[in-house]
């Protein structure tokens, strides 16, 4: 593993450890931001709880889960994506620019949504980040091809000595006993 993806990962990860762990431990703290997001999304999807608390909490134990398996290389990938799934809705409530009236509010927010955004932008790249060796699609495409390959192998070598010993077959048939 290359040094960039040894301290960059956790770094990456460091605001998701930080924030998640807030998150669960005192999801009153942003419910009442939240509400607006959460609410629509709970009603679309029945597995989430009811209470905008409960869904903070489970939103923030994801982000300390994947932020740790990411900070530790482990699922490196499937922990990005998990991550960058909790950083919408997060980003949707608690960073509404276009709502704030006072400007200098409006600046911060808009600062710290576009900040959300390229670190979602990072997710994303670590997502795709293999680490330098084949993705599963790649490898998967390449033992296809490979059986593909040997099948057809087999296919040659069974026409190639068939033939003869269909030949020998017939000879030994007429032979008397």
């Amino acid at each position: 593993m290359s040094l960039l993806r040894v301290l960059g990962r956790p770094m990456l990860a460091s605001m998701f450890l930080t924030g998640g762990m807030n998150s669960v431990r005192d999801p009153k703290q942003v419910a009442d931001a939240a509400e607006p997001v959460v609410q629509p999304v709970t009603q679309r999807i029945p597995a989430l709880p009811d209470r905008t608390e409960q869904v903070v909490r489970l939103s923030g134990a994801v982000q300390v889960a994947a932020g740790l398996m990411l900070a530790t290389g482990r699922m490196p990938r499937p922990a990005a994506l998990a991550i960058a799934a909790t950083l919408v809705p997060t980003t949707l409530a608690g960073h509404r620019f276009w709502e704030a009236e006072d400007p200098e509010e409006r600046a911060q927010q808009r600062i710290h949504f576009f900040k959300n955004m390229s670190m979602l932008g990072g997710l994303l790249i670590a997502a795709d980040d293999t680490g330098a060796r084949p993705s599963v699609v790649w490898r998967g495409t390449h033992a296809a091809r490979g059986v593909r390959r040997d099948a057809g192998l087999v296919r040659r070598s069974v026409r190639a000595t068939a033939r003869p010993a269909a030949a020998a077959g017939r000879v030994r048939a007429k032979l008397p006993a």
